[in-house]
């Protein structure tokens, strides 16, 4: 495969037509692309001497319980009508992480258009997320908001700022660069937001992003939802259920740790009396992203863990290796390991005759250390076994909370 870095004065009419082919974008619609591929590390593979396929990934973070790990956000993948069914993606792909992994990334991870083709590279399903249809008028929110401030494209920064800075638990994820959140904001319709700047020097502390193709109705979809206390969400959320007078329907991701249909009235009934309509309410269950570990000694060094230990051999696996090109900065992290996992984890080369052995392909091992799934569930789905009492263990220790990313890729 032949691959280099994206050249803007070189490629930008070749990677524009991707798009087009690809409905990433339309023809007047471009800057949102511009602003995305300005970003972070950029690959194409040239066909007959033109770029034909593109990955583009970003730095950022990954929250382990109480702990940021490096993470690589593998953002776009994208590729012509003519170079599909050449390998080029899956190829170009497995690139763009070795380079990542080679930097130091210790956690990549990805949103998939279906699931088995990244699972090629060794990535693994994440957990459902819900995403919540209601009526705002029918929250039960017990908050009057305050006046919010509008919030517009141009202020891309202030909003980016607000949030690498709001609440994160574990399994969030933060996207460095100013420009994945600027082409977000550019490339939706009719987007706008909402909030308030409570901090200390007039800092963004709280807002909301929406966009919609029927504004005067809905639905509404909230893009992200940025807060950093309990009295913020709730302001954010009754300012929603102000819309109510208008908007029939708001569609949302369920924020981590929180049941949105706690604050509605009458979730059931909605469903009924709606089913079939334009504005039918309910709860929709998807799990699109996917997570692989990078480097194994590397996150299990950052794993602290309120029990423990479990002691086990891992004889892991790690497909990726099949979609290297010679010379790749990183071959994956398949081998036989030595793995404790407590409050002080670590994985170490070899084996020990005396310790139960795990085996497990890296996406599934990723799934069961980040808390998607346990061990004994994964054991039944995915490419993980091992004795039924280190399973139990393995359950035992890896008791986490539910991973959620809370920024879209």
């Amino acid at each position: 495969m032949d691959y280099r870095t994206y050249d803007p004065d070189r490629d930008l009419d070749a990677v524009r037509r991707i798009w087009y082919e690809t409905g990433w974008t339309q023809p007047g619609k471009e800057e949102h692309m511009d602003l995305f591929l300005a970003a972070g590390r950029t690959l194409v593979a040239d066909v007959a001497g033109e770029a034909e396929c593109l990955v583009n990934t970003m730095p950022g973070t990954i929250r382990y319980l109480d702990t940021d790990l490096g993470f690589s956000a593998v953002a776009a993948v994208t590729t012509s009508r003519p170079a599909r069914k050449q390998g080029l993606a899956r190829r170009l792909t497995a690139q763009a992480v070795a380079l990542d992994a080679a930097d130091g990334k210790l956690v990549a991870g990805l949103g998939m258009f279906e699931q088995g083709y990244y699972n090629q590279l060794g990535f693994g399903t994440g957990p459902y997320e819900h995403i919540v249809a209601f009526d705002p008028a029918q929250l039960d929110i017990q908050v009057k908001p305050r006046v919010p401030r509008r919030i517009t494209r141009d202020e891309a920064a202030l909003v980016h700022a607000a949030r690498l800075v709001r609440l994160h638990g574990h399994g969030s994820i933060n996207i460095t660069p100013v420009e994945m959140t600027q082409s977000a904001m550019q490339q939706m319709d009719n987007g706008f937001g909402l909030g308030y700047c409570d901090g200390p020097t007039g800092e963004l502390t709280h807002h909301l992003w929406c966009t919609t193709k029927a504004v005067e109705r809905g639905p509404y979809f909230v893009a992200w939802l940025v807060y950093q206390t309990r009295d913020q969400f709730l302001e954010l959320m009754a300012l929603l259920q102000s819309l109510g007078d208008q908007v029939r329907l708001v569609r949302m991701l369920e924020p981590q740790g929180i049941q949105l249909q706690d604050l509605l009235r009458h979730p059931f009934r909605g469903r009924v009396a709606t089913r079939g309509s334009n504005f039918e309410h309910g709860i929709r269950a998807t799990a699109y992203w996917q997570i692989r570990i990078l480097d194994l000694p590397g996150c299990l060094a950052h794993t602290h863990l309120s029990s423990g230990p479990v002691r086990f051999n891992l004889r892991l696996t790690d497909p990726i290796a099949d979609s290297l090109d010679d010379g790749a900065p990183w071959s994956g992290v398949a081998g036989d390991y030595v793995v404790t996992l407590g409050p002080a984890s670590h994985a170490e080369a070899g084996t020990d005759e005396t310790l139960p052995t795990l085996a497990a392909g890296v996406g599934a091992f990723s799934r069961m250390w980040l808390g998607v799934r346990p061990a004994s569930g994964l054991a039944y789905t995915d490419e993980l076994a091992g004795p039924a009492e280190l399973l139990e263990q393995l359950d035992a220790v890896l008791r986490l909370p539910e991973p959620k990313l809370g920024w879209e890729i």
